[in-house]
């Protein structure tokens, strides 16, 4: 998989999707993930996931982050952090969302394992969800 250059904000990325997974409401799993989306008018739009006893309903943190963004009038994207211990990529059905935005996307994956101002992993959202579904109208 081809790396992308960071984005220059990436630090301020890092920290804030690493500051929202302690946020996290992960009772169950006990596995908390963060998320930074940067909008193409340059806010910063944060997300964690939330468990729930009823696991379907569960809502990952790039998820949140993309709702948030879409309630405060955002919808054009550029860059986007996930942050978690260990193996950091988003789920296939955050793939698949986020790919309804920007399948270009730069996707920073962050191992909180690592200290912060490690420089993250980049690749495109499309290089992670190759054949993505599109709806053809």
């Amino acid at each position: 998989m081809q790396t992308l250059p960071l984005p220059i904000r990436w630090p301020e990325l890092q920290q804030v999707a690493r500051h929202v997974r302690t946020l996290a409401w992960a009772p169950y799993s006990g596995f908390q993930v963060g998320a930074a989306l940067l909008t193409d008018c340059g806010q910063i739009i944060a997300g964690c996931n939330v468990e729930n006893a009823s696991f379907g309903l569960t809502i990952c943190a790039e998820r949140t982050a993309v709702c948030r963004a879409i309630a405060s009038g955002y919808i054009q994207f550029s860059a986007i952090c996930v942050s978690l211990s260990g193996n950091p990529v988003p789920c296939g059905g955050c793939r698949q969302f986020l790919m309804e935005f920007n399948p270009q996307i730069p996707v920073l994956l962050d191992n909180t394992d690592q200290p912060i101002g490690t420089q993250p992993d980049c690749v495109s959202l499309e290089s992670l969800l190759p054949r993505a579904f599109r709806f053809e109208r």
